[in-house]
């Protein structure tokens, strides 16, 4: 299981919301690149960037932020917000990002996932959100009737590379991540997940390290590694020493 560290942005620069309210953000680096360089000198091996104004917008809004990073690091990078058609995500890569990440339009259009996913190998990622285990989308701002786990088994077999369970509830709140959530969903599909929301301590590393044999490959992390609550150079260690 690896550590991935968050970049979420905002008007350019780096911030964190409080359970996806955008009135509710922090800003913690005005130089996104030079973030992004600090997380890779930490040992990061994947970099995880939200475009939230995108998420909202439904459209890419935060190009140059982006491209700053992707000129900063020599690591991978993974995108989602505001990508819902093949265009942005031909574009997205064709930066250099090495996965996008399909939210709204995956619940909206999994015919977009399975297409993506047959002219982009192992490169499309589906973030699902949700609230109370119920999936949220437009930048959480609107919670469907359809659960995480039927939204997960519609991509089995389209070849998507993992899937991003985030609980909204948990988000930026540094109150640990949903488990029992995370590893119901693992347990329902073959697709590995990303656990993400809530992570405040290196024990909660642990605790998903414990479930990673259901298949979590990966947790994001984000407030925690800003606050100083968690350093992100302890907790890549914590999962290195343990594997």
């Amino acid at each position: 299981m690896i550590v991935i560290p968050a970049i979420d942005l905002k008007d350019g620069k780096c911030v964190r919301l409080e359970q996806g309210l955008m009135d509710k953000d922090t800003v913690f680096n005005d130089n996104p690149g030079a973030q992004a360089l600090e997380w890779e000198r930490q040992g990061a091996e994947l970099l995880h960037i939200v475009d939230l104004d995108g998420a909202f917008a439904g459209e890419p809004k935060n190009r140059d932020a982006i491209e700053s990073i992707l000129k900063a690091i020599t690591i991978p990078a993974q995108l989602g917000g505001g990508i819902r058609d093949i265009e942005t995500i031909e574009a997205y890569l064709s930066l250099g990002l090495s996965r996008v990440i399909i939210g709204t339009a995956a619940q909206r259009n999994p015919e977009l996932v399975r297409e993506a996913c047959a002219k982009f190998p192992g490169q499309i990622v589906v973030g699902i959100d949700a609230k109370n285990g119920m999936v949220a989308v437009q930048g959480w701002a609107e919670v469907t009737d359809v659960t995480a786990v039927e939204l997960a088994k519609k991509f089995e077999g389209f070849g998507v590379s993992a899937i991003i369970y985030t609980d909204i509830s948990r988000d930026g709140m540094l109150q640990g991540p949903n488990l029992e959530a995370t590893q119901s969903l693992a347990e329902a599909v073959a697709i590995p997940v990303i656990a993400s929301g809530g992570v405040s301590s290196l024990k909660d590393i642990e605790n998903l390290m414990a479930i990673e044999a259901s298949g979590i490959t990966g947790v994001i992390t984000g407030k925690a590694v800003y606050t100083g609550a968690i350093k992100l150079s302890e907790a890549i260690a914590l999962t290195k020493e343990k594997a």
